[in-house]
């Protein structure tokens, strides 16, 4: 079992920057890609990026290409979502997972978090 906790979360204004944090227990993460998902009201959860399991290799969904990246401390078991140039649309809660196997489909992620919210204004 893997537990994951998300945090970093926040209101911030059109243009501006988050960090999430995505902190893993119960088991090392270098044993699975990471990914985060993000679910905005009314809509369906959709892929935002996502790391294999040695860093070596990322995923990003076309929409925040160039603003957001994600990486890993292993060590520290713990993966992050840095998030720039933030748009309202960019507003949903954001969840982190693990898969076997870095996916974009969120069916194949066997561990959550609880989600962190990320509210961006105009």
């Amino acid at each position: 079992q893997v537990q994951l906790v998300e945090s970093g979360g926040g209101l911030v204004q059109a243009g501006g920057s988050l960090r999430l944090s995505c902190a893993a227990s119960g088991r090392a993460i270098s044993s699975y890609g990471m990914g985060w998902f993000r679910q905005a009201p009314g809509k369906e959860r959709e892929f935002v990026i996502g790391i294999s399991r040695s860093g070596g290799s990322t995923y990003y969904a076309p929409s925040v290409k160039g603003r957001f990246t994600i990486s890993r401390d292993n060590a520290k078991n713990t993966v992050y979502l840095q998030m720039n140039d933030l748009k309202p649309e960019d507003t949903a809660v954001y969840y982190c997972a693990c898969s076997p196997v870095i996916s974009t489909i969120s069916t194949r992620y066997d561990y959550w978090g609880q989600g962190t919210q990320v509210t961006v204004s105009s």
